[in-house]
């Protein structure tokens, strides 16, 4: 009977170990961007350190009716990192969209014409487009699609292309994240 309960401890020991957390709100983007806390990290964040990143958003998922989880990891980063201690003035983001991803980001008007729906995704943008991220979207991308300035979120810039924004943003020393 023993060895039993030690056998079952051993069993469930690391499950109850590993169980997945919950996800906490953030401090700057509460309504979306929800993070897990990482107890003593073994890489630590330098909080002295501006972080700037660029965000290569080209894809969009099947589900229109939720935002694209690409885009809300842009709240992600500003919550994680402000919770990590990095103070908010030493972050800055950029998204650059394009590709299918330039579906996320269109107006009401347009996004409801093409899914009948509200776009989910416009709270989001104009809370991170409030908090200072760069919302810009591939020109390319717009001609090919057919969309005009008038058609996007109204804080979206239009780039003579995503390769042009990044390359440019890189330049300004953003760090491209590509998932």
């Amino acid at each position: 009977m023993k060895n039993i309960l030690l056998s079952y401890t051993f069993i469930l020991l690391p499950i109850f170990l590993f169980s997945q957390q919950k996800t906490k709100q953030g401090k700057i983007i509460t309504q979306f961007g929800n993070t897990y806390t990482v107890a003593n990290p073994d890489f630590k964040t330098n909080t002295e350190q501006s972080l700037k990143a660029v965000f290569d958003i080209g894809r969009t998922f099947k589900d229109s009716s939720k935002v694209n989880p690409l885009i809300n990891t842009a709240a992600r980063y500003l919550n994680m990192h402000t919770d990590a201690g990095v103070p908010f003035k030493k972050l800055q983001v950029a998204l650059v969209i394009h590709g299918a991803a330039s579906d996320d980001i269109l107006n009401n008007t347009q996004y409801q014409a093409k899914y009948n729906i509200d776009n989910p995704n416009t709270p989001l943008l104009s809370i991170l487009a409030e908090k200072g991220v760069k919302i810009v979207l591939c020109g390319q991308t717009a001609a090919h699609r057919n969309i005009s300035k008038e058609d996007v979120h109204p804080k979206t810039q239009v780039a003579l292309s995503a390769m042009t924004a990044l390359v440019q943003l890189q330049n300004e020393n953003y760090r491209l994240i590509n998932f």
